[in-house]
């Protein structure tokens, strides 16, 4: 037996010995709209970080002059790099409304579990919203 299964090993009420998780799992604790929030946030800095490595690349595009330019637009006008950004999109907005749901708590406002929850919900609401606004308005500047 290795150290991880030692462990694992624990007494019940009436001493035998019983299997345990050395951690909460998924299987233990159901999943709640902050322990949800808490991973998308993380989720989406990564994926804030990764985007802006490609907006730095375009940016590079744009420097390098027509051709590249012309490249670039092309990728990102495609159905692939049009998803690519509405992902970007979607978790900059995210991150951003989280963000400021945080700043709050850290101002010591909506620590209870009601409004922890309501602020939840507000906050992949208002995600949806300012990214569809975003496209939207987008799409409406382009003609």
């Amino acid at each position: 037996m290795d150290a991880r299964e030692a462990l694992m090993l624990g007494r019940d009420s009436e001493g035998r010995l019983v299997r345990r998780p050395l951690s909460p799992h998924l299987q233990v604790y159901k999943p709640q709209i902050t322990s949800v929030l808490s991973i998308l946030h993380r989720i989406s800095g990564v994926a804030l970080a990764v985007g802006t490595g490609l907006l730095v690349s375009w940016l590079m595009a744009v420097a390098a002059g027509p051709v590249g330019f012309a490249e670039a637009q092309a990728f990102f006008g495609s159905f692939f790099g049009r998803l690519l950004l509405f992902g970007w999109t979607l978790a900059l907005f995210y991150h951003f409304c989280n963000g400021i749901r945080h700043l709050a708590w850290d101002l010591g406002h909506g620590y209870d579990l009601e409004t922890v929850t309501r602020s939840g919900w507000f906050t992949v609401g208002a995600t949806f919203g300012l990214t569809l606004f975003a496209w939207i308005l987008g799409y409406a500047l382009m003609d």
